[in-house]
């Protein structure tokens, strides 16, 4: 399971799932929020080289889940970055 996830994310399998389930947002309202997630302690030291989005916050090393609703509650957005990214530095335009 763990492998055919890593594999469908790397071919952005999960993003297009995402935009294709997305028809005709409410934009009248919208609304953003952001969870932090606590990273493991040897997520810092990475193999591979490859950027993991991983930032240091109040908490250590953290990655945040920003999510973006219609007036309808109906998410139409969402993007993965470091702990210490603030939402409206990613909240579209």
């Amino acid at each position: 399971m763990y492998r055919k996830f890593n594999a469908w994310s790397k071919k952005k399998v999960w993003t297009a799932l995402f935009d294709a389930l997305v028809i005709e947002p409410d934009l009248e309202w919208t609304f953003m929020d952001g969870s932090y997630v606590k990273a493991h302690q040897h997520i810092a030291g990475a193999a591979g080289g490859k950027p993991q989005n991983i930032g240091s916050s109040r908490v250590g090393n953290t990655f945040k889940i920003h999510l973006m609703v219609d007036a309808c509650g109906l998410p139409y957005f969402f993007s993965i970055t470091g702990g210490e990214t603030a939402n409206c530095t990613v909240a579209p335009k």
